[in-house]
């Protein structure tokens, strides 16, 4: 009787500690907010939204035109949300040596900012995006590019830890095929060692590929003791529809993205599912046009708002 009560009791153990993992497991998610201008009207709604959804991460654009209060209130009730804010930036041509004090402008902005704002105001870090690769010289000058950039990117992340700011990178699954400028490391794996966390741009309309193309920068995270977010495409890219949940049903991507979690769960760099964008996701979650970038579309939205909020009174 002693030996089956001691097998119950390691069974017991066994099955608590699973039980454990997984009520506590938790899906972290985040999302790019690019049309800044909204939170000036919005930012109830996009709270309530990004909880709805188990979003905490938002990478907020900065834009000259929005003002420091309308951001010191959006990041207040974000916080109060237990919701972090990123300020999100970036321009191609960044990666160009001559660029580099443009990306070190915009990291004192955000510093000197949190410096005048209350804690529950600041911007937790700063995303970059930077794609060198949608311009001329990189068909050209890949390698020249690749060491430019580099060097920017030592800068930056230095001059953003100094300002106490998560530091992180949204990049393409490919950098893993290419060498870093030194030739001793893959791009990808030099990026990752100098920033807190990376956004993947694993754009795909597969859970299994989206992970499948991040699976080699997981890895080297998990090595370097990094993040890393891998990105779902929910916005009308017109480079095909392999690459976006754009024209599939809205429970589509949320299973996708499911097995994103059960296969990302596998890496302690795993940090979770980051959505493109947050405007396609609030407009196909609440069947919404998405194009609102001229006076009559965003009339429209205003409309379509206007509808809504009536249907839930």
């Amino acid at each position: 009787m002693t030996k089956w009560a001691i097998v119950a009791v390691v069974l017991c153990l066994l099955l608590m500690s699973w039980l454990f993992k997984w009520f506590s497991h938790e899906e972290h998610k985040a999302t790019w907010l690019w049309d800044t201008s909204i939170i000036t009207e919005q930012t109830p709604e996009i709270i309530t939204f990004s909880k709805e959804q188990g979003v905490d991460t938002i990478f907020l654009q900065l834009q000259d035109e929005v003002s420091e209060t309308a951001y010191r209130k959006f990041i207040a009730a974000a916080t109060n949300a237990e919701i972090e804010v990123h300020a999100l930036n970036g321009h191609a041509d960044w990666a160009y040596r001559e660029k580099r004090a443009e990306g070190l402008a915009f990291i004192e902005q955000v510093r000197a900012y949190n410096a005048s704002s209350a804690k529950n105001e600041r911007f937790v870090g700063i995303q970059l995006d930077v794609e060198p690769y949608q311009l001329g010289r990189w068909e050209n000058e890949e390698s020249r590019v690749i060491a430019e950039w580099q060097n920017n990117m030592e800068v930056w992340t230095e001059a953003g830890k100094a300002a106490g700011l998560e530091m992180s990178a949204a990049i393409p699954f490919w950098l893993d095929a290419r060498q870093s400028a030194g030739g001793n490391e893959t791009f990808s794996r030099w990026v990752i060692s100098r920033f807190d966390a990376v956004a993947i741009m694993a754009y795909r309309d597969s859970g299994q590929q989206m992970y499948d193309l991040s699976k080699e920068e997981l890895a080297e995270a998990d090595d370097l003791g990094k993040k890393v977010w891998i990105g779902a495409e929910l916005g009308d890219t017109h480079e095909g529809d392999h690459l976006t949940f754009f024209r599939k049903p809205i429970s589509n991507m949320d299973e996708e993205m499911q097995k994103v979690f059960e296969l990302g769960d596998t890496h302690s760099s795993f940090a979770g599912v980051a959505v493109h964008h947050y405007e396609a996701w609030y407009a196909k979650q609440n069947g919404i046009p998405l194009a609102r970038k001229t006076e009559e579309s965003k009339e429209e939205f205003k409309e379509s708002k206007e509808s809504e909020q009536k249907q839930k009174q």
